[in-house]
């Protein structure tokens, strides 16, 4: 069994919909542990040594967010800064990451298509590459991630409907499931992958 560590980062939890509901799928995982990093870190102040303890003691990091403006909310960003450090995620000395699985997990505004060759005009793929780079600095594997699209479109059905689909995907990251990296699958989602293999 692997352990798996969902690190939560919305700076308005309590206004979102599928992150939120998300989340609650994510805390009711065996071997799952929610990580709020807007609640840990309110004032920004990331104190790097917890949050090193805390990926130190987890296989899988699954990065969930919103897809801001092709990003993350201000607070991951902070999180890479701070906590990735030198001689420790990389660099001499630095292996405490090395063989992790790391995976996005992502809400968009825009639907699938948009970014296959649509009014985006880069694939998820290419928007997600400073992510897969720093997994890769860090010696870590970079999944094809878990994307739900066109997330404010989505009713209730849809919602509950994502949400069991992101259940399944952290148990089966819970079970040993090991996804094809980014750069092998560029056009799968993970979502996608664990149900065509009979998994959800």
């Amino acid at each position: 069994m692997a352990r798996v560590l969902v690190i939560l980062v919305h700076p308005t939890l309590h206004k979102s919909r599928i992150n939120a509901a998300l989340a609650r799928e994510a805390r009711q995982v065996v071997g799952v542990r929610l990580h709020d990093l807007y609640a840990a870190w309110p004032d920004h102040d990331i104190e790097p040594a917890p949050e090193q303890s805390l990926l130190a003691e987890h296989d899988v990091i699954v990065l969930q967010h919103p897809f801001y403006w092709y990003s993350s909310p201000s607070l991951l960003k902070e999180w890479f800064d701070l906590v990735l450090t030198f001689g420790w995620a990389y660099g001499p000395g630095g292996t405490a990451l090395r063989g992790k699985l790391m995976v996005s997990a992502l809400s968009t505004g825009g639907p699938a298509e948009a970014y296959v060759g649509g009014g985006e005009r880069y694939a998820l793929r290419e928007l997600l590459a400073p992510v897969d780079q720093t997994a890769w600095l860090c010696g870590m594997r970079y999944s094809v991630p878990f994307v739900t699209h066109a997330a404010h479109r989505l009713d209730a059905a849809g919602i509950a409907a994502a949400a069991a689909r992101y259940r399944a995907t952290l148990e089966a990251l819970v079970d040993g499931y090991a996804p094809p990296t980014l750069r092998a699958a560029p056009t799968d989602e993970l979502g996608a992958l664990v149900a065509r293999e009979g998994r959800v």
